[in-house]
């Protein structure tokens, strides 16, 4: 076992420092350290106050969340914070990088806490469906109050260094640097100082003993955003047990609504997201060895609202962007938009007016690709058109230096026609940012037949400097997210002309866990933009014919008022009756919302299962990631696939025939999915 403590004696301070790379976790080999560190120091006569510091980057960043669930070897952190609370030698917590999770609930079992300006702490355990289970909502609001304790730990934000000595968490700020010097001289000068634990401080919980409507009022104000995830409603209670049980009962309850979430599939399903989407970098022939091109300058092809928001990303950075179109109106638009998203920014404080100008500075607007010419990446942000693109990258080809690389926007086309278009296709990518650009996480990569390796490993670098999750996509019609999450519209198209209304198909999917339904999703969108370009008839394409766009105008499946309240549209029930008549459907009535469902998210499960046959999507888990990220599938639930592991295979293949004998071959359920069914196997356990 490799040693992961170094311990010394400096003047009366017992220093106990752990080096144990990356991130200095609290598994089992550092908690024993700590274990046997602190009773060596405390039992020493030489040893007047014991400061507990880490080596590396970072401060103990948490629990080895790879135990959970797992049986605890050696001392657990209760006992060590207990080792460490109970101590009649002050123990001191100096922190720099990141106290997080059991990182911080060690600092707070801590008698002090000293930590450098540009530290950041925080409890964020409900990120993974789980509350702090070590103490840490017993203990910090009784340095905070329970007010700020539950908007900390529900919320799971990290607080810097600065936030945190306003609060109290913090004793004292070092230097930068000079953490180690300075605490122990902060050690020094408390050695005459009465020591006072945090269990026993009552001053910060007196103005909430007596007020349940502290916690009835938090729960109503955050009621829409807890729908469906169980660790703040379990937060919740265990700070309600700060105020009305004695320290050592409050624990024994944390522990108990800890346990609870632990075996919960939604904080499965939050845990399973948390190491996916650290596995999306991760492709088998891309080794972290193969060289990555600089990025020095972006050029980006359209000023609308793609275009401008995939440009925000790399002014963001610090990257001058090129930012070409085809008329002075649309480039001006194009930027005045741009401004505008800043200076919103400002209005909510995010950002300064200089750093407005800053960003803005950064833009060279053009009207002409020769503009093109030194720029090290271009990304083409137009109209969803082939041979508008093709033509695009004919001349980008000509245009820009070799070794530069050519991206696409496009969110459906062949990356490969377009890439056919230039002499250099091993240097053309495809780079799927979802509307608004600037916001959404989700990035998907789209890897041509003639991709180069180094231009993959650039492109999944660049994701992660933008800020970006980036998932691995090879070629196909729509890629990972848009392709899975069609067949969610194309089964919701359908069964709406069977008789279930848009409310009743909106309301399954809303309980479900998504923010809205489809159709809700298509009034908000516009009927113009979802239907564009379509050659078929269609229930959309009848309301936009009326002149029902949706929100925008005149309202869509759903009637709108002033302020856009929706209400169920009898002329949208009237033009879905009479196109069902006219395409023959027979209605099958009232429909249970289990059997809407399966009928809408079955096929994007088995369209998931496609995509790994093709060899399209990677793994499963990257599928979980794009639907996620790319459409806000509900995390509580894992994703499609995850999802489709927990209900099991055989319960969706046996949905599937049954459509299948009813509707046809679109519900053919996936030889992989059929085949891990039969076996008894899963798509992400293991």
């Amino acid at each position: 076992m490799a040693k992961v403590s170094n311990e010394e004696i400096c003047n009366g301070i017992g220093v106990l420092e752990i080096d144990s790379p990356p991130v200095n976790a609290l598994g089992a080999q550092v908690r024993c350290a700590l274990d046997e560190g602190l009773r060596r120091m405390m039992a020493s006569a030489d040893v007047k106050a014991i400061l507990i510091i880490c080596a590396g980057r970072t401060f103990f960043a948490g629990a080895d969340i790879s135990e959970f669930g797992k049986a605890i070897v050696g001392p657990d952190l209760g006992e060590i914070f207990t080792l460490i609370e109970m101590s009649d030698k002050p123990v001191v917590a100096a922190i720099h990088g990141s106290a997080l999770g059991g990182g911080l609930e060690l600092a707070l079992a801590c008698h002090y806490r000293i930590a450098v300006p540009s530290a950041k702490l925080g409890l964020p355990e409900v990120k993974l469906g789980l509350l702090p289970g070590a103490g840490g909502t017993q203990r910090l609001p009784r340095i905070v109050g329970v007010e700020t304790a539950l908007d900390l730990i529900v919320s799971g934000r990290a607080i810097s260094a600065h936030e945190a000595r306003t609060l109290g968490v913090v004793d004292m700020l070092a230097t930068e640097g000079g953490l180690r010097d300075d605490a122990i001289a902060y050690a020094r000068s408390v050695l005459d100082q009465p020591l006072v634990r945090v269990r026993d401080r009552q001053d910060r919980l007196e103005s909430a003993h007596g007020k349940p409507e502290i916690f009835a009022d938090f729960r109503k104000k955050n009621a829409r955003s807890f729908r469906g995830f169980k660790a703040p409603e379990n937060i919740v209670k265990a700070i309600e047990a700060v105020v009305n049980l004695p320290f050592d009962e409050g624990l024994k309850r944390e522990w108990a609504l800890f346990k609870e979430l632990e075996a919960s599939i939604e904080s499965l399903a939050q845990r399973y997201y948390f190491f996916a989407e650290r596995e999306t970098t991760k492709i088998p022939d891309v080794p972290k060895d193969i060289p990555t091109i600089p990025i020095a300058t972006v050029g980006v092809i359209g000023a609308g609202t793609m275009g401008g928001g995939i440009a925000m990303n790399f002014l963001n950075i610090g990257l001058p962007v090129v930012l070409v179109e085809m008329s002075e109106a649309a480039l001006d638009r194009g930027l005045g938009v741009i401004r505008r998203n800043y200076e919103n920014a400002t209005r909510k404080g995010r950002m300064t007016a200089a750093d407005v100008e800053q960003r803005m500075g950064l833009i060279r607007p053009a009207l002409d690709f020769a503009a093109l010419a030194d720029v090290d990446l271009v990304i083409e942000a137009v109209f969803e058109e082939m041979e508008v693109k093709k033509d695009i990258f004919r001349k980008l080809d000509r245009a820009t230096k070799p070794g530069a690389i050519l991206a696409s926007n496009t969110s459906f086309l062949d990356l490969d026609e377009i890439a056919a278009a230039t002499s250099r296709p091993e240097w053309v990518v495809g780079l799927h940012f979802f509307s608004p650009a600037n916001v959404m996480q989700l990035l998907e990569v789209v890897r041509g037949r003639h991709t180069s390796k180094s231009v993959i490993a650039t492109a999944m670098k660049l994701a992660k400097t933008i800020g970006k999750v980036p998932v691995l996509s090879k070629v196909c019609n729509g890629f990972i997210a848009n392709r899975i999450m069609a067949q969610r519209q194309i089964q919701a198209d359908a069964l709406v002309l069977e008789g279930p209304s848009p409310q009743e198909i909106d309301q399954a999917v809303f309980d479900y866990g998504f923010a809205m339904g489809p159709f809700q999703m298509i009034d908000l969108v516009g009927l113009d933009v979802i239907g564009r370009g379509a050659t078929t008839r269609s229930v959309a394409g009848d309301l936009v014919a009326m002149g029902r766009l949706g929100q925008k105008q005149a309202g869509g499946y759903y009637d709108y008022d002033e302020h856009r309240h929706a209400t169920p549209s009898p002329v949208a029930a009237e033009v879905i009756a009479s196109f069902a008549v006219d395409k023959g459907v027979v209605p099958s009535g009232k429909q249970a919302a289990a059997d809407i469902l399966a009928r809408l998210l079955f096929p994007v499960v088995n369209e998931g299962a496609k995509l790994l046959e093709e060899g399209i999507a990677l793994r499963a888990s990257d599928i979980d990631v794009a639907a996620i990220l790319g459409y806000n599938w509900p995390v509580y639930t894992g994703g499609p696939m995850f999802w489709a592991d927990t209900i099991g295979l055989q319960t969706i293949v046996d949905s599937l025939r049954a459509l299948e004998t009813r509707y046809g071959a679109a519900f053919t359920p996936s030889k992989l999915l059929v085949e891990l069914a039969k076996s008894g196997g899963s798509f992400t356990r293991g």
